[in-house]
């Protein structure tokens, strides 16, 4: 059994290594367009997201872990006793660099069916079944917005004094849409500050979020004694759409991913459901191209469905609330208690929970909250 993955992100790497675990048997190949694994990125998850299980095997992507996170607004400033993991793009090259041999870089594909591809090389390669985990590709068939972030990874001069990430900093001035700026300290001296916005528009302006995040260091008191790195990104931030139409508009080949459209829909994570789909694909005994297609394509509809809820408060903020105040929704939100917002980002809010999210005073126009109830029907294109 031969098996092609097309992309070397984190979807792909975690369902190659879970396949080496569990199915020793498949010749898999990663084959990545650029030149190394996983880019330059940092993919964080809250602790609940997964189960005790799904933790244990992929732990060795886990690059930094903590108690708990703060978050902080207007009207504000919570800590949460809600574990906190990060995964880095240099610690998953550590974890696969033992299949350094099953590992083509600087291998863009041009072409791909289900039972191989083409490079841009020209070069053909078969196999008995294909993944295309090559990350977002805009499609007339879902609606989204977007989480865009810019970030830096900085060294302090003097021990920084924050222990625990602060995922949500909404206590800065309000543009472009819900902004935050988001922490993650990992060490005494290291800490990543991006500054991150629920937007419109895809313009990320890197030079002028490199002097906004270099200002909140300062703000803070950090002195910076060096910038070890930076890292931008532009995430889909699920509105609506027809997840069938979507699958339908393709050559039949497996996906993962966000190339699949596995993401939380409103917080744009992608690293559980890619631990989910991992699992998935390692456990199925036949993966042949027609059912790897047929399964990955199930589990991306089932997970689309089951997110409806979700989908209808991204609705809320992006069209109901006025950009500037985008911010009070999720202000409200972090009020309710850990066990609620721990089953929200693990995308389990239970009925209760979503009545007690969606009851109560909104701090939106309510005729505008009105027309987002249902699901968009008229998809636009995103660029």
């Amino acid at each position: 059994m031969r098996l092609i993955l097309v992309g070397g992100g984190l979807a792909n790497s975690l369902i190659a290594h879970r396949l080496s675990a569990m199915r020793p048997d498949v010749d898999w190949t990663i084959l990545e367009a650029g030149d190394e694994l996983g880019g330059n990125h940092t993919w964080s998850f809250h602790a609940g997201d997964l189960t005790p299980d799904q933790q244990g095997w992929m732990d060795p992507f886990v690059s930094a872990r903590w108690p708990g996170y703060a978050v902080a607004f207007p009207g504000l400033d919570r800590s949460l006793p809600l574990g906190y993991r990060s995964a880095s793009a240099e610690r998953m090259r550590a974890v696969m660099a033992v299949h350094a041999d099953r590992v083509r870089t600087g291998a863009a594909v041009s072409a791909l069916r289900p039972d191989g591809v083409t490079l841009a090389s020209g070069e053909e390669i078969r196999a008995d079944a294909v993944i295309d985990g090559r990350g977002y590709r805009p499609s007339p068939h879902l609606q989204v917005a977007f989480q865009k972030f810019y970030g830096i990874e900085v060294r302090t001069a003097v021990p920084h004094g924050q222990a625990d990430p602060i995922i949500m900093d909404a206590t800065v001035p309000q543009r472009d849409g819900f902004r935050f700026v988001y922490t993650l300290p990992f060490a005494a001296d290291r800490v990543l500050i991006e500054d991150t916005y629920y937007s419109d528009g895809l313009d990320v302006d890197q030079g002028a979020l490199r002097a906004l995040t270099l200002d909140y260091a300062r703000r803070r008191g950090w002195d910076v004694a060096e910038v070890l790195r930076d890292e931008a990104g532009v995430l889909p931030i699920a509105l609506g759409g027809d997840i069938e139409r979507f699958w339908d508009d393709g050559p039949g080949v497996a996906r993962s991913g966000l190339r699949a459209a596995l993401f939380h829909p409103t917080t744009g994570y992608s690293l559980p459901d890619a631990v989910r789909l991992a699992d998935r694909v390692a456990a199925l005994s036949d993966l042949g191209a027609a059912n790897l297609h047929r399964e990955t394509r199930a589990h991306s509809v089932q997970c689309w469905k089951d997110a409806g809820f979700y989908r209808l408060l991204d609705r809320l903020l992006f069209k109901a609330a006025e950009p500037d105040r985008r911010y009070s929704l999720i202000e409200r939100f972090y009020h309710f208690s850990p066990d609620l917002v721990s089953r929200f980002y693990a995308g389990r809010s239970t009925l209760y929970d979503k009545a007690r999210v969606l009851t109560g005073k909104p701090p939106v126009p309510i005729f505008r909250a009105l027309r987002c109830l249902r699901e968009p029907t008229t998809l636009a294109t995103a660029p």
